[in-house]
């Protein structure tokens, strides 16, 4: 007597589980959009507010600090800077979704 060893087929759960994870995934960046958090590079003209040793200080209109180097101007002037912002706050990202949270609210 001959004994004839079958194999048995698993079902493939495990691929079936990691395809449904990538998808997940992918959908998931693409619904955060987390490229609103990396910084941007913005320039603007700033009104200088202080002088110090490493350059002339201003604020931007984001509310961000800038300092300018090798500033030669005086109190009050303004003057160009560049510097670099997260991205939701140059595009309004986080507005639009106050807007619509605003709808939501009774």
């Amino acid at each position: 007597m001959q004994e004839t060893k079958q194999k048995e087929k698993k079902s493939p759960a495990v691929l079936f589980i990691a395809i449904i994870a990538a998808g997940l995934t992918v959908a998931l960046v693409m619904a955060l959009s987390p490229w609103n958090i990396f910084p941007v590079e913005v320039t603007e003209q700033v009104t200088v507010l202080a002088i110090t040793e490493h350059g002339c200080v201003g604020e931007s209109e984001f509310g961000v600090n800038v300092v300018v180097s090798d500033c030669s101007a005086q109190i009050g002037d303004t003057v160009s800077a560049t510097f670099f912002v997260p991205a939701m706050d140059q595009n309004g990202y986080y507005d639009k979704i106050e807007a619509r949270l605003a709808l939501v609210e009774p």
